[in-house]
């Protein structure tokens, strides 16, 4: 269905590609990774014809339609969210505007000599709309919405009012109300509660078009995905199966691509130390020149590129008493909302508990009210002796500071620490080369996270409080953070939709349900199999 044959493109002075090549076939679901900046955007764009290659073509077989998502959603207001949702849906649109115009034109009494023409008109066109079942159009927009985690008010209300994640749901909702024969998804995972995640992977599963789609979700990527697609160095390499599969492959060929370097440069040294030790002898001149031809027909093995990543050993954490939180009878509400009604709840030294609950439930709330940022209406929340908290939420982006640049700003935060400490800490936050020159005021919201949990983790508290910390980071930092957390010997409280994140790094799990709070004993894992559900708005 489209073809990359042998494209080249350069970015400003970045070289992305060098002669790339792969395919996306009928009823394939392909996931596109590669590090920050090698080009997965630049390919989407590409495909739809928005950017050229310098060299070489992106073809795409006649009459396929595709749809692409991407992060930037564009002007959204002055229609619901149904209605913008039905507008985006493709060629149906297209018809139900037309209808909507012959429906006016046979109302009104200046056209009434083009009356024949028009009632004609209208039956051609309404029986296109049937063909496409325009008539279900709404309620399918409804249940994608739905399944997107919209209440029937956001679906009705101005699509101007949502916030810009749930504008960006919107978008998403558009391409799967279409199901073009192609998708093209850029991070649909980005900004949906687990719910909605684990809705949008059936969806996807169930889906009969061709997908090509980035997630920084691998849990994810892993149920939908039979085929990976790497960018590397220029290159696009295809792998054949899940984003387990691709990480094992890719480990494989590492190892016997260097295997196959050392056996060739020890042979080589072999050879040259012959040569070198015999070329002034007449009696082994013969042989001297057989060998030095021999390796100059010799195709050298290149050592494996590594790709790029950094580990990073955190500063233990002091220790903290036994009692770490202690809430007891805790009521909170907002206005007519009663979130929580006389909570007692308990967390003690090393006890890593996930909170798990819908939309709405109380999840960030329950943060807040630890942390000190939110008071309970009645009750008491009391942190325990030698408790040093981190608390990371959104507004703990307010810290920094806008003049500084990325690397002044660590640098104040720790004054003490050596150039390449903070260097290498920079780095395993995604801020590498030119990036740490950058002024915290033009950072995004996902860098602006990044940089906070790096400071957050360097000086390690021993009570951490985590509110969606995985949001703006790609894959290779939620491993090296989970790798980092997972050795950490403080205590965790915290909220993810990242399944992978949960399952690694959870010993508790307190849900909180219309019925009440449920605490669990053992991680996420053992909650699943104990529940039979992944997330409580799943429950049977």
């Amino acid at each position: 269905m489209i073809r990359i044959e042998n494209i080249s493109k350069s970015n400003s002075h970045r070289i992305l590609y060098i002669e790339a090549s792969a395919a996306l076939n009928r009823g394939e679901k392909i996931g596109l990774v590669g590090p920050n900046g090698a080009g997965k955007t630049t390919l989407f764009r590409m495909i739809t014809g928005q950017e050229s290659p310098d060299e070489g073509q992106v073809s795409v077989e006649k009459n396929v339609t595709i749809g692409y998502f991407d992060q930037d959603v564009g002007e959204m207001s002055g229609v619901s969210a149904v209605t913008e949702v039905m507008n985006g849906a493709g060629p149906v649109s297209t018809v139900a505007a037309e209808l909507r115009e012959l429906e006016a034109a046979m109302v009104d009494p200046d056209r009434m000599d083009e009356m024949h023409e028009i009632i004609e008109r209208y039956g051609e066109v309404q029986a296109r709309y049937e063909e496409l079942d325009g008539y279900g159009l709404e309620s399918r927009a409804r249940e994608v919405l739905a399944g997107l985690s919209f209440s029937q008010e956001m679906m009705d209300g101005d699509v101007g009012k949502l916030s810009g994640g749930w504008k960006m749901r919107v978008a998403l909702a558009r391409i799967l109300l279409m199901r073009p024969d192609v998708m093209l998804l850029d991070e649909p995972s980005n900004h949906l509660d687990i719910e909605s995640l684990i809705w949008l992977e059936q969806f996807l599963k169930n889906y009969d078009g061709a997908l090509l789609m980035t997630s920084h979700d691998r849990e994810f990527m892993n149920r939908i995905v039979n085929k990976i697609i790497e960018i590397d160095a220029g290159s696009l390499n295809t792998y054949a199966g899940d984003y387990g599969f691709y990480e094992q492959q890719r480990a494989q060929n590492e190892k016997q691509q260097q295997a196959q370097f050392e056996r060739q440069q020890a042979m080589l040294a072999k050879e040259i130390k012959f040569i070198e030790r015999f070329k002034a002898r007449a009696s082994h001149a013969a042989q001297v020149q057989s060998r030095v031809k021999k390796l100059d027909k010799i195709e050298r093995v290149e050592p494996p590129r590594r790709r790029q990543t950094v580990a990073f050993e955190f500063q233990p954490a002091p220790r903290s008493g036994e009692d770490v939180a202690s809430l007891k009878g805790v009521h909170k509400a907002y206005g007519s909302r009663t979130i929580y009604d006389g909570l007692d709840f308990m967390i003690r030294r090393r006890e890593r508990w996930c909170i798990m609950g819908v939309n709405g439930a109380g999840k960030s709330t329950l943060l807040k009210l630890i942390a000190g940022s939110a008071e309970p209406d009645q009750g008491s929340v009391t942190i325990g002796a030698s408790v040093k908290m981190g608390y990371f939420a959104q507004h703990a982006m307010d810290v920094l500071d806008g003049e500084q640049t990325v690397f002044e700003w660590l640098e104040s935060e720790f004054p003490r620490a050596g150039q390449g400490t903070l260097r290498t800490l920079a780095g395993c936050f995604g801020f590498s080369g030119d990036d740490v020159e950058k002024k915290c005021r033009v950072l995004s919201g996902g860098e602006k996270a990044r940089l906070v949990m790096a400071a957050m983790l360097f000086d390690p508290p021993n009570f951490l409080v985590l509110d969606e910390p995985t949001n703006h980071l790609d894959l290779d930092t939620k491993e090296m953070l989970i790798r980092a957390l997972s050795e950490y010997e403080g205590t965790m409280l915290f909220v993810s939709h990242d399944r992978h994140f949960l399952s690694e790094l959870s010993n508790r799990v307190l849900e909180i349900s219309a019925d009440g709070v449920h605490r669990y004993d053992g991680g996420y894992r053992e909650y699943v199999e104990r529940t039979g559900y992944e997330a409580p708005g799943l429950a049977a």
